[in-house]
Protein backbone atom coordinates (compact mmCIF):
# COMPACT_ATOMS: atom_id res chain seq x y z
CA UNK A 1 0.00 0.00 0.00
CA UNK A 2 1.94 2.72 -1.04
CA UNK A 3 -0.35 5.97 -1.46
CA UNK A 4 -3.38 4.93 0.71
CA UNK A 5 -6.05 6.94 1.89
CA UNK A 6 -7.39 7.48 5.94
CA UNK A 7 -10.79 8.63 6.41
CA UNK A 8 -11.37 8.83 10.49
CA UNK A 9 -15.79 8.13 11.42
CA UNK A 10 -17.25 9.38 13.86
CA UNK A 11 -21.07 8.99 15.30
CA UNK A 12 -22.96 10.74 18.27
CA UNK A 13 -26.82 10.26 17.16
CA UNK A 14 -28.87 7.98 15.65
CA UNK A 15 -27.36 4.64 16.60
CA UNK A 16 -23.85 5.20 16.49
CA UNK A 17 -22.68 1.92 16.26
CA UNK A 18 -25.13 0.97 12.88
CA UNK A 19 -23.77 4.29 11.47
CA UNK A 20 -20.20 3.93 12.07
CA UNK A 21 -20.29 0.14 11.08
CA UNK A 22 -22.43 1.10 7.72
CA UNK A 23 -19.91 3.84 6.61
CA UNK A 24 -16.95 1.07 6.97
CA UNK A 25 -19.04 -1.37 4.77
CA UNK A 26 -19.42 1.74 2.15
CA UNK A 27 -15.72 2.72 2.20
CA UNK A 28 -14.40 -1.14 2.13
CA UNK A 29 -16.70 -1.02 -0.65
CA UNK A 30 -14.85 1.66 -2.32
CA UNK A 31 -11.25 0.06 -2.18
CA UNK A 32 -10.10 -2.08 -4.89
CA UNK A 33 -7.19 -3.51 -2.91
CA UNK A 34 -5.91 -2.98 0.91
CA UNK A 35 -8.61 -2.07 3.40
CA UNK A 36 -7.72 -1.62 6.79
CA UNK A 37 -10.24 -0.90 9.79
CA UNK A 38 -9.55 -0.08 13.28
CA UNK A 39 -11.38 -1.51 16.06
CA UNK A 40 -14.44 0.57 16.95
CA UNK A 41 -13.87 3.40 20.37
CA UNK A 42 -16.38 5.41 22.36
CA UNK A 43 -14.68 8.84 23.29
CA UNK A 44 -15.81 11.92 25.29
CA UNK A 45 -16.82 14.32 22.73
CA UNK A 46 -14.41 17.49 22.20
CA UNK A 47 -15.38 20.83 21.42
CA UNK A 48 -18.94 20.29 21.24
CA UNK A 49 -22.17 21.65 22.98
CA UNK A 50 -22.86 20.71 26.76
CA UNK A 51 -24.41 17.87 27.38
CA UNK A 52 -23.46 15.67 24.32
CA UNK A 53 -23.42 12.61 23.61
CA UNK A 54 -20.44 10.19 23.48
CA UNK A 55 -18.54 9.50 20.14
CA UNK A 56 -18.00 5.93 18.41
CA UNK A 57 -15.08 6.10 16.16
CA UNK A 58 -13.12 4.46 14.05
CA UNK A 59 -10.46 5.05 11.53
CA UNK A 60 -9.46 3.26 7.66
CA UNK A 61 -6.95 3.42 5.43
CA UNK A 62 -7.17 2.09 2.06
CA UNK A 63 -5.86 2.25 -1.29
CA UNK A 64 -8.45 3.93 -3.02
CA UNK A 65 -9.63 3.66 -6.66
CA UNK A 66 -7.00 4.72 -9.55
CA UNK A 67 -9.71 7.90 -11.08
CA UNK A 68 -10.69 8.63 -7.65
CA UNK A 69 -9.39 12.43 -6.52
CA UNK A 70 -8.83 13.69 -3.06
CA UNK A 71 -12.22 16.49 -4.39
CA UNK A 72 -14.39 13.45 -5.58
CA UNK A 73 -13.68 11.74 -2.63
CA UNK A 74 -14.59 14.49 -0.06
CA UNK A 75 -17.87 15.19 -2.43
CA UNK A 76 -18.79 11.25 -1.58
CA UNK A 77 -17.77 11.26 2.03
CA UNK A 78 -20.07 14.82 2.39
CA UNK A 79 -23.13 12.91 0.48
CA UNK A 80 -22.81 10.04 2.95
CA UNK A 81 -22.60 12.03 5.83
CA UNK A 82 -26.17 14.05 4.07
CA UNK A 83 -28.27 10.57 3.41
CA UNK A 84 -27.16 9.00 6.73
CA UNK A 85 -29.34 12.19 8.40
CA UNK A 86 -26.35 14.93 8.94
CA UNK A 87 -27.78 18.47 8.90
CA UNK A 88 -25.39 21.45 9.45
CA UNK A 89 -26.57 24.17 11.27
CA UNK A 90 -25.91 26.88 13.14
CA UNK A 91 -24.31 25.46 16.22
CA UNK A 92 -20.87 24.20 15.32
CA UNK A 93 -19.98 20.63 16.48
CA UNK A 94 -23.69 19.61 17.25
CA UNK A 95 -24.38 15.87 17.68
CA UNK A 96 -24.54 14.28 14.11
CA UNK A 97 -25.18 10.64 12.70
CA UNK A 98 -22.00 10.55 10.87
CA UNK A 99 -18.86 12.60 10.51
CA UNK A 100 -16.34 11.39 7.69
CA UNK A 101 -13.47 13.36 8.16
CA UNK A 102 -11.08 13.24 4.81
CA UNK A 103 -7.46 12.83 7.48
CA UNK A 104 -4.81 11.92 4.15
CA UNK A 105 -5.07 11.46 0.14
CA UNK A 106 -1.78 9.57 -0.32
CA UNK A 107 1.10 12.02 -0.83
CA UNK A 108 -1.52 14.86 -1.05
CA UNK A 109 -0.83 18.26 -0.09
CA UNK A 110 -4.25 20.58 -0.22
CA UNK A 111 -4.78 23.86 1.54
CA UNK A 112 -7.65 25.16 -0.46
CA UNK A 113 -11.15 26.66 0.83
CA UNK A 114 -12.91 23.15 0.72
CA UNK A 115 -9.96 20.79 1.88
CA UNK A 116 -6.53 20.55 3.39
CA UNK A 117 -4.38 17.80 3.36
CA UNK A 118 -3.40 16.37 5.58
CA UNK A 119 -6.04 17.28 8.11
CA UNK A 120 -4.98 20.20 9.90
CA UNK A 121 -6.36 18.52 12.99
CA UNK A 122 -5.60 15.12 12.98
CA UNK A 123 -2.40 14.78 14.52
CA UNK A 124 -3.45 16.75 17.76
CA UNK A 125 -6.92 14.14 18.42
CA UNK A 126 -6.80 11.17 20.47
CA UNK A 127 -10.14 10.01 18.56
CA UNK A 128 -8.22 9.66 15.54
CA UNK A 129 -4.09 8.92 16.47
CA UNK A 130 -5.42 6.07 19.02
CA UNK A 131 -7.54 3.70 15.91
CA UNK A 132 -5.24 5.32 13.51
CA UNK A 133 -2.53 3.45 15.66
CA UNK A 134 -4.25 0.45 16.26
CA UNK A 135 -3.99 -0.52 11.98
CA UNK A 136 -0.64 1.91 11.25
CA UNK A 137 1.64 2.58 13.89
CA UNK A 138 4.16 3.51 12.13
CA UNK A 139 2.36 5.84 9.53
CA UNK A 140 3.73 9.14 9.26
CA UNK A 141 1.23 11.22 6.77
CA UNK A 142 2.70 14.50 5.09
CA UNK A 143 3.85 17.65 6.97
CA UNK A 144 3.98 14.97 9.88
CA UNK A 145 7.49 15.22 11.88
CA UNK A 146 6.23 11.73 14.06
CA UNK A 147 4.59 8.76 13.36
CA UNK A 148 0.95 8.09 14.68
CA UNK A 149 2.46 5.51 17.42
CA UNK A 150 4.97 8.23 18.66
CA UNK A 151 2.33 10.96 18.18
CA UNK A 152 -0.29 9.31 20.41
CA UNK A 153 2.22 9.24 23.01
CA UNK A 154 3.21 12.57 23.21
CA UNK A 155 -0.29 13.67 23.18
CA UNK A 156 -1.48 15.35 26.30
CA UNK A 157 -4.68 16.05 28.05
CA UNK A 158 -6.73 13.80 29.90
CA UNK A 159 -9.49 12.12 27.16
CA UNK A 160 -9.96 8.32 27.21
CA UNK A 161 -10.48 6.19 24.52
CA UNK A 162 -12.68 3.37 25.19
CA UNK A 163 -12.61 -0.30 23.03
CA UNK A 164 -15.87 -1.20 22.40
CA UNK A 165 -16.08 -5.00 22.06
CA UNK A 166 -15.87 -7.20 18.52
CA UNK A 167 -19.73 -7.76 17.63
Amino acid sequence: MTAPVVVAIGSNSDDPVAQVRRALGRLAALSPGTFLASSLWESSPVDCPPGSPPFVNAVVRFDPPQDLSPESLLDLLLNWESEAGRRRGPVPHAPRPLDLDLIAFGLERRATPRLTLPHPRAHRRRFVLQPLSEIAPDLVLPGWTASTRNLLAALEGDEVLRRLPDP
